[in-house]
This record gives C-alpha cells, sequence and structure tokens, in this order.
C-alpha cells in the first residue's frame, strides 16, 4: 500500500506548478456513480486507533511481509474481518 498524505488545494496546485502531479493515464477508467449517490451520505470521523504491542509465530509475520509494504495494514483488515464475521454470526 501506497503512503497516504493530505494536502491543500493551494498544496496541490503548487505542486502542479512544480511538475509534481501528473494528470490521469488516457486509460484511466471512470467511475460512473449512479444519480444521488451522495444525497444520503454522512461524513464518519476516523476511528483513533490503540497502539498495541503483540507477539506472532515468525511464519505468520514472514507471510504478511513476504507481500510486501503495508504488512501491518493487511494483519489488521484480517483481524477486522475476523471481528466482523463474528459478530454477524453472533448477530444471527
Amino acid at each position: 500500500m501506497k503512503n497516504t498524505k493530505t494536502a491543500s488545494l493551494e498544496d496541490i496546485r503548487a505542486m502542479h506548478a512544480r511538475g509534481e502531479v501528473k494528470a490521469p493515464r488516457a486509460d484511466a477508467s471512470e467511475l460512473d456513480m449512479p444519480e444521488g449517490f451522495w444525497d444520503t451520505a454522512t461524513p464518519q470521523a476516523p476511528k483513533t486507533k490503540q497502539q498495541v504491542n503483540m507477539r506472532v509465530d515468525p511464519d505468520i509475520l514472514e507471510f504478511f511481509k513476504g507481500q510486501g509494504n503495508g504488512h501491518l495494514t493487511r494483519m489488521h483488515a484480517v483481524l477486522r474481518s475476523y471481528v466482523d464475521a463474528q459478530k454477524n454470526r453472533n448477530a444471527s
């Protein structure tokens, strides 16, 4: 996964002037959002994460690291999907 950065419109314009921002590829696909897609959208505050130290088996860590940068994010995604599945299972 790539690092995500935050920039104001002024920052983006300055990056564009310096040639740091590229236009989308000519062959990039466009997203066609259905009419009214954003009408009922409500902003969600990001969840604050809590730092923990955790020991994992070496083969598990090697597996996730072997997939490249972002191994901790992928490990979190696996934990998230497990928790969500258990919540759905218990709600039934």
